[in-house]
């Protein structure tokens, strides 16, 4: 990690509050994050009111804020900790519950920048592994973010529109990038209209998947989906897509069958692959071990894609942490298929995008509000 200046000066480390009413749960996060020597807990109280005040008096980079407290709850305190420290990363972090996660959706719209599944008793609280390695890299991801340049306002789209396969107006921003890459040239064959739509997000993907799907509706393929989230926020998510762009969105089932103009999110927990079955596409879920440390996990939705549709077809990689999909698009390119990704400039977390555009697999990498009007064109919409 490059060094970061945090805002108290001290080179190197990212500055953390948690807001929780349980103290037993925050010395068990605090003592997770302090493991690391490159972030340092800033402050730990009780309820959001503390930790609004606590917000302007310590300024930290990543905030983790619970939903259910005494005083003020999360979902209160939440757009109060943004005005008093514009730029700080909020993380939500509550119990599997439907109302959690109705409400942590609901966070994320108002300016969370992502979520995670606490556990949700003090003996998983002390055995769990994983959520300790799962929220020391997100506050890296995020801390790094913040650091690292101050986030820019979002463009609006060109204004003039362009020819499928041939995006410009500016807008391939390889020059504005911070990482350098190289976009691909389009290969004889490879200008095609395609037969599905994939999507791969995680950090800050649910803002992203609104923003691209409503440009979607009344395009006559599937889209299927793969957000990195818990099991019970997937659901929520998919009645929110469907809510916020009007494209009628599920999330996945073991028999579902697949429809044209209908978007289907992989479920928390699970793989979501496909199967061809008395002459219909269905869905068919995979407990099998995590991928590039996920459940679901993006590439195994590729490579299940690409064996059922053939792997002409157009994948968009947005916002994320880690490499989950990578893989999936090197298999799509070398069949012939096509894969955008979201620019550094728009991105919470340029890790899932920026691993594609670095490997020489995007046809185009494009500001967020971009990719929607881009996808339309290749569809000839």
């Amino acid at each position: 990690m490059s060094p970061l200046t945090s805002p108290s000066g001290n080179a190197g480390q990212i500055h953390v509050m948690l807001v929780d009413d349980s103290a037993v749960v925050r010395g068990f996060i605090g003592r997770a994050l302090e493991s690391d020597p490159g972030i340092k807990v800033v402050a730990s109280v009780a309820n959001g009111e503390q930790g609004v005040s606590s917000t302007a008096r310590h300024n930290p980079d990543v905030v983790i804020l619970d939903i259910e407290m005494p005083v003020m709850d999360g979902i209160t305190a939440l757009p109060k900790i943004l005005a008093a420290s514009p730029g700080v990363r909020v993380i939500m972090c509550s119990t599997l519950t439907l109302r959690n996660a109705e409400i942590t959706m609901k966070a994320l719209q108002l300016g969370a920048t992502d979520c995670i599944a606490k556990p949700s008793n003090s003996s998983d609280i002390h055995s769990s592994g994983d959520f300790k390695q799962d929220i020391v890299a997100r506050v890296k991801a995020l801390g790094v973010r913040k650091n690292a340049a101050p986030r820019p306002a979002v463009s609006a789209p060109s204004a003039t529109p362009v020819a499928a396969g041939t995006y410009a107006g500016g807008q391939n921003t390889a020059l504005k990038q911070k990482t350098p890459f190289e976009l691909r040239k389009h290969l004889p064959g490879e200008i095609f209209r395609p037969n599905l739509l994939a999507i791969g997000s995680s950090t800050g993907g649910p803002q992203a998947l609104f923003k691209v799907i409503e440009s979607f509706k009344n395009v006559d393929v599937p889209i299927i989906i793969t957000q990195h989230m818990p099991a019970t926020f997937t659901k929520i998510l998919a009645q929110h897509i469907e809510q916020h762009t009007g494209v009628q969105t599920f999330e996945g089932e073991n028999g579902m069958k697949i429809e044209n103009g209908k978007a289907y999110v992989a479920p928390g927990g699970q793989h979501m692959t496909f199967v061809r079955k008395d002459g219909a596409i269905e869905i068919l879920l995979n407990d099998g071990p995590p991928e590039n440390f996920c459940k679901p996990s993006v590439d195994p939705m590729l490579r299940s894609a690409i064996g059922i549709w053939g792997p002409k077809f157009l994948t968009v990689i947005l916002t994320g942490m880690g490499h989950d999909g990578l893989n999936g698009c090197k298999a799509v390119v070398e069949g012939g298929g096509r894969v955008v990704a979201q620019d550094q400039e728009t991105s919470v977390v340029w890790g899932m995008p920026g691993a594609v555009a670095i490997h020489k697999l995007c046809t185009a990498v494009l500001p967020l509000p971009d990719i929607g009007p881009y996808v339309r064109q290749v569809f000839g919409k």
